[in-house]
């Protein structure tokens, strides 16, 4: 938040809350003013909730408003739409609730034994992820539906009421149900979950989570559900006794890209994976499609057709770069994001629909070592908020930021707007010891630590990208977080993306998105239909997912106008393994032809057709916060030049040499800038690097676009 900002009082405050490794991100927006206001805060990793609770008490301060209102109230209404990474780092760190499986007889291991995949292609002895569910809590019942969703033999009451003490014998918490094609006839399923919830567990039933086939993956995500939503519940317990509810209302993140209840999220933690990073997909579309580039463009080089900015404006193609302090976060948007049923998260498949990010261990806070052969490696383990990378004062490990730091591409005073100065002396120590170890100096071992982290992440843009498919050469890179703009043009000149859009509010993108978030209801089920059902069939099936959602979408307050229905169907070629999912039309079938051939390069038209799944998005519409426009200044950017500083740049093999660049304040930019590399654009709350043979110019949106030299 800027320093003397106020918040006006009597006023709807709308606030996006995103928890990253290092920093928590606030975004707080009041509709009636049109005032939009950010601020950073050190995460707490021992107790997340704190850093929240201590960001809504300065803005309760700021603002005069008071947490514990009882209705009615008519100051105004806080909404509070909040990313979590309860539900990730539960799952990671193997921290979740006891949880047991039932499963139908002879079933019980389904969770050990998985796909039999090695782990490790050439290692015979390389142990798998440990299983969510141990031996003694998996637990069987005698019963049997047929492939067709037909009894062949009833569940037995006796059976049902023995699991109770056995649970309690076990010490079991959560219970995961996965019972054989339960997606067709989920009664058995519904009976267990009716008696064990009597009981007192939290119970996840596979036929409320995933009504799909694919017995393994449906009991996985199902058991990961189980896992973390005791921890989710717990958490998102304590935040809403601490605000008291009163005239505040709390929504979550899911992975899908929308938002939902409170109640929701705290039965259905795995939905919930990836909160953060969906937060920043939805930020990233949302910019880009508002995006547009100075009226002169004509004075200098022409947008082609790889911009995001030409046609038809909801045409949005865009490769999103979020790279914060402990791991970087890609997607690619071609005018809608990029969904997946196939995630795989600390070793688990989550089949539910999620936006398709590729996440690594990447980040400001990755931590730099020598590996037992000599080689520089750069994490995934990361410094975090505590101790932090060295320059924070605490840390004794170097990392990329502290890499950063020694080049002079991060500039200690005005870290975080000046609020956190950093120490170059304790980032110059510990890159000194890493150089000995390599037997290069402080500045090249700094160098090598970007270098190393830099091929991370190209490798990481390129599966998001060419391995799906698609060609980046047409794609605009849209870089954000609190570490992303230092790295952003060198990714794009080695991926080919010729030009990068870093939007002002790109260090707390991911917060933002939350609040630009539309409610989603996703829904699928299992049909396994010919290819050459009548179209008319498969819509009346998607009928009735779409009543069920339409109903659910206007239960959280959505305007009947404001909801979209999506539908689609999930087809693979006879013999196939895998599906390629749909938009519904009368032209299903060449549709799926034409998408195969893209993403695998041929298809075959002759082949029967399965479809497999019907799935379908129930859309409530947001309403985003609107974007404060600049007006248009002169192209001449010196009035907003602070500084004059010295680079170190690569220049070879194991040589280095020193450039002199301006440094721009961020904040006194003027739509119409052009900045000539290379340069610094230094923002409140993130770094901007532009090459030597880059040239950017500011929007009118204060969106700055970097066209990326050789």
């Amino acid at each position: 938040m800027k320093p003397n900002s106020t918040i006006t009082t009597g006023q709807d405050l709308l606030i996006g809350i995103d928890i990253g490794g290092t920093f928590t991100d606030f975004v707080v927006y009041e509709p009636v003013a049109g005032r939009l206001e950010t601020f950073k805060l050190l995460s707490t990793p021992c107790d997340p909730a704190q850093a929240v609770l201590q960001g809504l008490e300065k803005i309760q301060k700021t603002s005069g408003m008071s947490w514990r209102w009882s209705r009615p109230n008519p100051r105004g209404l806080v909404r509070i739409i909040h990313g979590s990474t309860v539900a990730t780092n539960t799952l990671l760190e193997r921290k979740g609730a006891r949880t047991a499986l039932v499963a139908t007889r002879g079933f019980g291991d389904v969770l050990q034994i998985g796909r039999q995949n090695r782990p490790e292609l050439y290692s015979f002895n390389a142990d798998p992820p440990p299983s969510l569910v141990p031996e003694e809590l998996r637990l069987e019942v005698d019963e049997r539906v047929s492939a067709e969703g037909q009894v062949l033999q009833a569940l037995d009451p006796a059976q049902v009421e023995a699991l109770v003490p056995r649970l309690r014998q076990q010490g079991a918490d959560s219970v995961a149900v996965c019972l054989l094609f339960s997606f067709l006839h989920p009664e058995h399923e519904q009976a267990i979950a009716r008696a064990l919830r009597q009981a007192g567990f939290f119970v996840s039933p596979s036929s409320e989570i995933l009504p799909e086939y694919r017995e393994y993956e449906r009991a996985s995500t199902t058991a990961v559900n189980a896992y973390v939503s005791p921890a989710l519940d717990r958490y998102l317990g304590r935040l809403d006794t601490a605000l008291a509810q009163g005239n505040i209302t709390l929504r979550v993140m899911q992975s899908n890209g929308g938002n939902i209840s409170l109640d929701e999220a705290r039965r259905d933690g795995v939905r919930c994976i990836l909160s953060g990073p969906a937060g920043g997909v939805v930020g990233a579309g949302h910019v880009a499609r508002l995006a547009s580039p100075s009226p002169r463009e004509g004075d200098g080089p022409e947008l082609d057709s790889t911009s995001p900015f030409q046609g038809e404006r909801s045409r949005v193609r865009v490769i999103t770069f979020d790279m914060g302090g402990t791991s970087t976060d890609v997607s690619l948007i071609d005018k809608a994001p990029q969904i997946t049923t196939e995630a795989v998260v600390g070793g688990c498949p989550i089949r539910l629909p999620l936006l398709d990010i590729h996440t690594i261990g990447a980040g400001g806070g990755s931590i730099a070592y020598v590996d037992a052969g000599g080689a520089l490696r750069v994490g995934p383990q990361s410094a975090g908020a505590d101790p932090g990378p060295a320059c924070y004062g605490l840390g004794e490990l170097p990392t990329v930021t502290d890499a950063n730091l020694v080049l002079g591409r991060l500039l200690a005073e005005h870290f975080l707007g000046g609020q956190m100065p950093l120490e170059a002396g304790r980032a110059i120590q510990v890159l000194e010891r890493l150089g000995r170890s390599l037997s290069l100096g402080i500045e090249l071992a700094a160098l090598g630590v970007v270098e190393v982290v830099n091929a991370h992440m190209e490798r990481a843009l390129r599966v998001i990208s060419v391995e799906r498919g698609y060609d980046p050469r047409r794609f605009t890179l849209l870089s954000f977080g609190g570490a992303g703009g230092l790295h952003a043009a060198d990714l794009a000149r080695r991926t080919g993306i010729p030009q990068v859009l870093v939007p002002p509010l790109a260090s707390t993108l991911s917060a933002f998105g939350m609040l630009a978030a539309d409610v989603v209801k996703d829904y699928s089920q299992t049909v396994m239909l010919p290819g050459d059902t009548p179209p008319d069939e498969i819509a009346r099936r998607l009928d009735a997912l779409a009543e069920r959602g339409r109903v659910e979408v206007l239960a959280e307050g959505v305007q009947e106008s404001g909801i979209h229905i999506d539908r689609r169907a999930d087809l693979r070629y006879l013999g196939q393994s895998y599906e390629i999912t749909v938009p519904f039309s009368q032209r299903l079938i060449e549709d799926f032809h034409a998408l195969h051939r893209q993403a695998y390069g041929y298809d075959r038209p002759e082949t029967a057709i399965e479809i497999v799944n019907l799935r379908l998005r129930a859309v409530g519409q947001g309403q985003p916060p609107d974007l404060p426009r600049l007006p248009f200044g002169l192209e001449d950017p010196s009035p907003a030049q602070i500084d004059r500083r010295r680079v170190l740049l690569a220049s070879g093999a194991n040589q280095a040499h020193v450039v002199e660049l301006s440094v721009y304040r961020g904040e006194a930019l003027q739509a119409g800038n052009r900045i000539a590399g290379p340069a610094l654009v230094v923002r409140s709350d993130t770094t901007i690097w532009i090459g030597p043979h880059d040239r950017a110019e500011v929007d009118s949106f204060g969106n700055l676009l970097i066209r990326v030299g050789i």
